[in-house]
């Protein structure tokens, strides 16, 4: 009698995705095929290959893979991470339906749920995640799903879905998960009773700033609602986009994990600096969260965030004198990057409802990346001083 076969770790299946037994002629590095169409057969639509259905070579490949990451059925991959959370809401919601959100959110997110959907007919009720028993006074008949983003960008809070997660299967609601900031390896949202999981793949998932993507990952038959909203609105990747996020995903756990251990180091230093008046990073005591995120993360992240004393002047003068970190959007690559979410992720957002929700003015977000955590900290220190 066999012996079953060991399940394979992330990082295995980040590089290889099912390993199986290759031919002697097989390259090593995935194959490139840009042809937006193929070949079809007379008399049928069966096999039907076209790049705007998100079904060539590239993009089935890296799709199986992302949805083994996930411990999911199955993935779709779309051109940007706003398409894969709009796509992934229209598979769920119709006008007259309720969604509940998490207030704490994406700035992008919260205007296409505040002004898109809401202009479609959507109705959208924010919740405060952190209130006990929030979700359940706001679930009504006409809710059909709930949106939680966690950990949140840019203030890094993170959210338990367990409690949750449990109303919402009470309820028979669907929840949906953005979980960019954690990536795979530090976090899976449907071992916590997600049903349904987003990514920004430009971050994480790729790692290097040149790719524009976006993932949902959820049941078999989900996917196929959200495939359908995907052709419609004309949201599918391009082959290259695949075959450059698949080539990506191959170090992400090497680059996610020299990430935690970077921003460790330098939340750590930061918390003892008189100039920073606060450090948001799960994986320090001070973090309001850090409980939570010690007990359901396999990692802390390489995403953290600095209030500075002196407020908006003092940032501006801090960003201008850096020299390795970046002033960039995006967030999860190799390189370090700081940006103000004021002026970038949350500028639609007033002053007072950036406040609201944990984002006064010398508020810094900071996507720490793989160098020398020495030299990361000695040009913060600069810049500082």
């Amino acid at each position: 009698m066999s012996t079953p076969a060991r399940p394979h770790g992330r990082s295995t299946i980040a590089v290889h995705g099912t390993p199986s037994p290759k031919r002697a002629d097989t390259p090593v590095a995935p194959l490139l095929s840009q042809s937006v169409n193929y070949v079809q057969q007379f008399g049928s639509s069966e096999g039907l290959l076209y790049s705007r259905y998100g079904n060539t070579p590239n993009h089935t490949s890296l799709q199986e893979r992302l949805a083994l990451l996930e411990g999911a059925e199955a993935a779709a991959v779309l051109s940007s991470g706003m398409g894969a959370t709009a796509c992934a809401l229209l598979a769920l919601l119709r006008p007259g339906d309720r969604l509940l959100a998490s207030q704490y959110l994406y700035g992008g997110t919260y205007r296409l749920l505040m002004e898109e959907f809401v202009g479609l007919g959507i109705n959208v009720t924010l919740v405060d995640p952190f209130e006990p028993r929030a979700w359940r006074k706001r679930i009504t008949r006409e809710t059909r799903a709930v949106f939680i983003e966690t950990p949140v960008n840019p203030t890094c809070r993170v959210i338990d879905l367990r409690p949750i997660s449990f109303q919402t299967q009470e309820s028979g609601l669907a929840l949906v998960v953005d979980s960019t900031f954690a990536s795979p390896v530090n976090y899976r949202p449907l071992e916590h009773g997600a049903d349904v999981v987003i990514h920004s793949a430009t971050k994480y998932l790729n790692g290097h700033h040149d790719v524009l993507a976006g993932v949902v990952c959820g049941t078999a038959s989900y996917i196929e609602e959200v495939r359908h909203k995907m052709i419609v609105w004309g949201q599918a990747a391009d082959p290259f986009a695949c075959w450059l996020l698949e080539r990506g995903l191959k170090t992400l756990d090497v680059r996610v994990r020299r990430a935690n251990e970077n921003a460790m180091a330098i939340a750590t230093w930061c918390s003892g600096r008189k100039e920073i008046r606060r450090v948001h990073y799960p994986g320090l005591l001070s973090h309001p969260d850090h409980a939570i995120a010690t007990e359901l993360l396999d990692g802390y992240g390489g995403m953290m965030a600095i209030e500075l004393v002196g407020g908006g002047r003092a940032a501006d003068r801090f960003l201008r004198r850096l020299k390795v970190f970046q002033h960039a959007s995006s967030l999860g690559g190799v390189d370090s990057l700081v940006i103000e979410p004021r002026y970038s992720s949350h500028a639609s957002l007033t002053a007072a409802q950036r406040a609201k929700i944990g984002i006064p003015d010398g508020f810094i977000r900071m996507s720490i990346g793989i160098e020398d955590a020495e030299d990361l900290i000695a040009d913060l220190e600069q810049a500082l001083t």
